[in-house]
């Protein structure tokens, strides 16, 4: 279990070095009227690549840690503020965030000129960072908080 939730950190951080590469470069390239080229899609690959191990280890992590036990009584789940982050609010945002990203690649590949693959890489994995920063449990979260490093 220590071991899941180290790498759950670790991805965690390559998610948002990618998370920000990606939407960086959408903003350069869309300033710029610059060319779509392999290094932007290839931003938007690794951030998926990630975001998809990242959701692996939070499945492992959600069903081998027991927060799916919250369910069976929500009343009581709703009112703690903890189990209910963990047990729905996180998932559920997270989950969101990873289809958004797997929509936005698919639909960035369609795109016929770079300024459209741009625009669609800003909105839909921009719309995706913004989630993912708002669900992770950062340290100054009083409730909820999580170190910003695990070992």
């Amino acid at each position: 279990m220590q071991t899941l939730l180290v790498l759950h950190n670790l991805f965690r951080w390559l998610i948002l070095i990618f998370g920000f590469w990606t939407v960086i470069s959408a903003i350069s390239g869309l300033s710029s009227r610059r060319i779509y080229s392999a290094n932007d899609g290839r931003a938007s690959l690794f951030f998926m690549i990630c975001m998809d191990i990242q959701f692996l280890l939070g499945l492992a992590l959600y069903f081998m840690g027991g927060w799916y036990s919250g369910f069976s009584n929500m009343a009581a789940t709703m009112k703690d503020p903890l189990t209910r982050f963990f047990s729905a609010e996180h998932g559920v945002i997270m989950i969101i965030a990873w289809i958004l990203v797997h929509i936005g690649r698919a639909t960035v590949k369609k795109a016929f000129n770079s300024g459209g693959k741009f625009k669609k890489t800003l909105i839909f994995f921009g719309i995706a960072l913004v989630l993912i920063l708002v669900a992770i449990p950062w340290p100054f979260r009083e409730v909820i908080a999580r170190p910003w490093f695990r070992f």
